[in-house]
């Protein structure tokens, strides 16, 4: 289980306080380190990553159609939270409940989250109403209510909706006769009042029917309906199709008297609820629990804020709901919607697009592996191509000398060339092994359909492993040699998803050293088989060793600083929670090493504390690409490492997953540590800086400096991080 730390905001600002009076906290007196005043809430700190993802949607100096995508991402995460996050707070409360007990502190992490999820909610709603829908409409892409139609408009629209979409529409009714009805997970509703003359007030449910989309296109004076996909229009008209219904319900509801129409969305529990010990058959077990995340409890309901408090107090008490999870809006619903606009043809109101780079020593696909025999290779995605990992995986399927390939898959794209060329492999009766892993997500279906798919074509699968997620990413190719066996690896920070790759920020290594290949290879044997090995050459893994090794490199920091100084440790990575590590770079901060931290989500250490933590610096980049790579250096006395992978510091993946973290080549380590990391962390336009509190400000270029977004850096300069080729 995660160790959280809920905020006890008054004791921190003590804490705090007793600092700023300059009273250097000596060993003797040093508080306990397990002190949960010394650590961020795991559950607060996300959402303040997700605050940063909103302050993007208010950045005036990005592309407006981008600000809409960041507006619209943040409502994706949040739904996401509430869906993984917050039910395991929830089940804690309703546990100690049941045992007559309180949970004091589940409590108290739900009131830190709400009172947040406020303010942050209040902005959300301010961005649309009064930011980027305006701005919009001053670029001819007009987002309509529809109080704002003409009555002609309203007639034209009324006949497509009798036409269209009257005929699919169920309402369903709540009385004696009628239970409540079932809601599904996401689904956006509409609560209707109505008075029967027979009966009096009524309660109906309408869902709306998600074939529709959620903007109705409505076609200028004198055209027909369009039927151009958005790509073709450069502008629009739309509305919100739960306006368009709620102003009709006349014609669901012939002879009553609508009262009211509120919009409502709920948000359902989305653990699948594996059972670790009794599932011997993992994919039946996925199976049977892909689609129950619809039908998990309710953990939050979302309201329009002009519905009636009685007609609240029906959903919340139907749905089992306290009114401290229920969250009203002054904007539409479930704006995650509005992703979709950002596929009209308005290139002047996006980022200007830049093609990846192809690595010139992989330019020749058949002499991938000769080239890999003279020097490993670095790609840094997404500006180097992706494609150098898909001709690496096809090349060793129409390889005559290749006998095998072992690999694992956490997430793919749908039409996934390198699922292809795996099947292709193994129709030349080459030896495929490749993990799937069933349990990846929201990705349960797709990764069973592949599952399915590979073994048809006799790919040897396994599908992962009951207790624990295979998450590391890692690619063998087996190849018979004038000189014997050897191996080819690729290993990577990402998933093999060819649509995420030029989304994401990812490194991949591509490497003929042969003890990461056999390092892979015993990994391998770990997990389709019964080997219990635990030991490896080159590469880190988890579990069981893996937070064992980054724990004794930072001591070995530590020590070596003491003795020679300039200890120096860069760490970036998507989340920072695992109490162990947190407490090593605590102590390696009082010792005097330097420790540079870029951590893109959670981050439950507290930096810049005197005395404890002020040796630390933390900063977090929130940009046109999502930062996802995870890197590690150690300066090491001078004799520096570099280690990436899969894992990030928390205790399910150091604990729960089987993550790899792999060596970089000496010759990499200067261009990762200085041109890589050393412009991430010179960034003052898109980085913010970690506060004490958990909080984050922007990093603005002080008088000095010039202006730097890495990501526009990392584009401009694609390829400067790779090594020369030698002379002669």
């Amino acid at each position: 289980m995660e160790r959280n730390f809920p905020i006890q905001c008054t004791d921190f600002d003590r804490l705090l306080s007793d600092n700023v009076e300059g009273t250097r906290v000596e060993s003797s007196c040093m508080p306990d380190l397990s002190d949960p005043r010394l650590y961020v809430d795991r559950e607060y700190s996300w959402l303040q990553f997700n605050k940063r993802v909103l302050e993007e949607a208010f950045d005036d100096r990005s592309p407006l159609l981008e600000r809409v995508k960041f507006l619209s991402i943040f409502g994706s995460n949040l739904d996401e939270f509430f869906m993984v996050r917050l039910p395991g707070i929830q089940k804690r409360i309703v546990e100690e409940s049941a045992q007559k007990r309180t949970d004091e502190l589940a409590l108290e992490q739900l009131r830190v989250v709400r009172e947040e999820l406020l303010v942050q909610l209040v902005n959300h709603d301010k961005c649309w109403n009064e930011v980027l829908q305006p701005a919009m409409r001053e670029k001819n892409i007009n987002v309509l209510n529809y109080f704002e139609l003409s009555g002609k408009e309203r007639e034209k629209l009324r006949d497509y909706f009798e036409n269209n979409i009257f005929p699919v529409l169920t309402p369903l009714g709540f009385d004696a006769g009628h239970p409540f009805p079932h809601i599904s997970n996401l689904s956006l509703n509409l609560a209707v009042l109505i008075d029967d003359p027979d009966y009096g007030e009524r309660f109906a449910r309408v869902k709306i029917p998600p074939l529709f989309p959620r903007l109705i296109l409505f076609p200028e004076e004198g055209q027909e309906w369009p039927t151009s996909r958005l790509d073709e229009l450069k502008e629009g008209r739309f509305v919100w199709l739960e306006q368009l219904i709620a102003a009709n319900l006349d014609l669901l509801f012939p002879g009553q008297r609508i009262l009211g129409a509120y919009p409502f969305r709920i948000t359902r529990d989305a653990d699948l609820g594996f059972d670790e010990d009794g599932d011997k058959d993992l994919l039946t077990a996925v199976q049977q629990r892909v689609g129950r995340n619809y039908f998990g409890s309710a953990i939050r309901l979302e309201t329009d804020d002009t519905m009636p408090e009685r007609v609240s107090d029906i959903l919340l008490e139907n749905l089992k709901l306290s009114s401290s999870l229920m969250f009203r809006s002054a904007a539409p619903l479930g704006l995650s919607s509005l992703m979709k606009l950002t596929k009209l043809d308005r290139p002047e109101l996006k980022y200007e697009p830049f093609e990846p780079r192809p690595h010139p020593r992989l330019d020749d696909k058949e002499n991938i592996f000769s080239s890999l025999r003279k020097r490993d290779v670095l790609l840094y995605h997404p500006y180097d191509s992706f494609e150098s990992v898909i001709d690496f995986v096809e090349h060793a399927a129409d390889d005559p000398d290749v006998l095998a390939i072992k690999m694992t898959l956490y997430r793919v794209d749908d039409n996934s060339r390198i699922v292809q060329a795996l099947m292709k492999a193994a129709d030349r009766n080459k030896q495929v092994a490749v993990l799937v892993e069933l349990k990846a997500r929201f990705d349960e279906e797709n990764n069973i359909g592949w599952a399915k798919e590979l073994e048809r074509k006799n790919v040897h699968v396994a599908h992962g492993l009951p207790r624990l997620k295979i998450h590391s990413k890692m690619c063998l190719v087996v190849r018979a040699e004038k000189e014997g066996i050897r191996y080819y690896a690729h290993l990577g920070t990402g998933n093999y998803n060819a649509v995420s790759a030029k989304l994401y920020t990812d490194f991949g290594y591509l490497t003929s050293d042969s003890f990461i290949g056999k390092d892979i290879s015993d990994l391998f044997n770990a997990l389709t088989g019964y080997s219990r090995k635990d030991h490896y050459t080159k590469i880190l893994v988890a579990p069981p060793t893996l937070r064992h090794q980054i724990l004794e490199r930072i001591r070995r920091e530590i020590d070596l600083h003491e003795k020679e100084g300039n200890g120096h440790i860069i760490f970036k990575m998507n989340s920072l929670v695992d109490y162990q590590c947190i407490l090593e770079l605590y102590r390696a901060s009082r010792a005097g090493v330097k420790v540079d931290l870029q951590v893109r989500g959670i981050c439950c250490l507290r930096p810049g504390i005197y005395g404890l933590s002020e040796n630390i610096r933390v900063t977090s980049i929130v940009g046109r690409l999502l930062e996802h790579s995870r890197v590690y250096y150690f300066r090491n006395g001078g004799n520096g490492e570099v280690f990436m992978g899969s894992a990030d510091l928390m205790p399910r993946n150091l604990d729960n997953r089987v993550e790899v973290l792999f060596p970089v080549a000496k010759e990499y380590i200067p261009l990762v540590r200085d041109i890589i990391l050393g412009t991430h962390l010179k960034d003052n336009i898109k980085a913010r800086l970690v506060l004490p509190d958990g909080r984050s400000e922007r990093v603005y270029p002080q008088p000095e400096e010039e202006e730097l977004d890495s990501q526009v850096w990392m584009i401009e300069h694609r390829g400067s991080w790779d090594i020369k080729p030698e002379k002669g």
